[in-house]
């Protein structure tokens, strides 16, 4: 008997390896994906601007990047004697205006950076759901600001295929060679209401699809309908019954690599994966002569995989840990 849908996910035509350099932008999803690409070693930015949900303002910070814009004054406010902004999320904070000033520069710089040399361009979706500022616009995050100052909308297609249209088609000319890979969140918004986040979803997976055939550049995952339909079961949820659970995540990153690594890639991944293991490896004893063994056999294989991959602080630790031989 069958308990759930699966259906064929084909082989990406912009496969990833680990001589690929990829920006992965947007909701807590691509934080996932980005996050498990850093760990096989990849070399990967992920949310340089912290977690963004909405297309637009993933458009407006390409497009800051794309021409290197300073900081938009009129977005900055203090809270607590902290400082933000209203174009990013609250992981870019600083301790002054000028601090805050700096550290978007140096985010805009780094994400340009991974744009201008870079491979391949992620971006993930969660909500159609927006806030505006009464005077600032639309905002990445309310700050925990009065709700009086914002009101929320739900974005029409046609305003957000405009914006990525406009940047995506600037990116085309700029950036000729960099692929990009869409994905719909599969996180549930369900503060929105649950009718209110399926109709979002359906206007960002239109959204998607609309990119998909304007752009010969442009490619879909369907992460968000893995988790609707082959792992359509709360079990597959935290205990938020919003977020997927590490078995959901796990699940769709391995159709991810299905589609988009090829045979060695995912060797390697997984030969990295062993090794990340083996240094979680917790011993009851450190001081024992099997655990000092186990390590000496850990370092001889990070020192074999260093020359292509960066190992160097694993190596540090590992040599830390060991204890000097004994004299004879």
């Amino acid at each position: 008997m069958r308990w759930s849908l699966d259906f064929p996910i084909p082989d990406s035509p912009f496969p990833i390896t680990h001589q690929s350099k990829i920006l992965s932008l947007g909701s807590c999803f691509a934080q996932v994906i980005g996050t498990k690409m850093q760990e096989s070693k990849m070399n990967v930015l992920v949310n340089p601007f912290g977690t963004i949900f909405h297309p637009k303002i993933l458009s407006q910070l390409l497009d800051y990047a794309l021409f290197q814009d300073p900081i938009a004054e009129s977005g900055i406010l203090e809270r607590e004697g902290l400082f933000f902004h209203y174009s990013a999320h609250s992981d870019l904070v600083g301790k002054s205006k000028e601090e805050l000033s700096q550290l978007w520069k140096e985010k805009i710089e780094q994400t340009h950076y991974y744009l201008s040399s870079g491979t391949h361009l992620i971006l993930t979706f969660g909500t159609a759901w927006i806030y505006e500022h009464h005077e600032f616009g639309a905002v990445a995050n309310c700050h925990k600001q009065p709700q009086k100052l914002f009101e929320k909308r739900l974005s029409k297609l046609e305003s957000m295929l405009f914006d990525l249209d406009t940047t995506l088609g600037n990116f085309s000319r700029v950036f000729p060679n960099l692929k990009i890979i869409l994905t719909v969140s599969p996180v549930r918004h369900i503060k929105d209401g649950i009718a209110e986040n399926q109709l979002s979803k359906s206007l960002l997976r239109v959204l998607c699809h609309e990119l998909e055939k304007r752009f010969p550049s442009v490619h879909y995952f369907p992460a968000y309908e893995i988790m609707i339909d082959e792992l359509r079961d709360y079990r597959f949820y935290k205990s938020d019954l919003i977020h997927p659970s590490e078995e959901a995540e796990n699940y769709i990153w391995e159709k991810f690599s299905d589609s988009f690594f090829d045979s060695e890639t995912r060797q390697k991944n997984i030969e990295i994966q062993k090794i990340r293991q083996e240094l979680a490896h917790r011993p009851l004893n450190p001081d024992s002569i099997s655990h000092q063994n186990f390590l000496r056999i850990l370092l001889a294989k990070l020192e074999r995989l260093n020359g292509e991959f960066d190992f160097s602080k694993e190596l540090k630790s590992i040599t830390e840990k060991l204890n000097p031989p004994s004299p004879l």
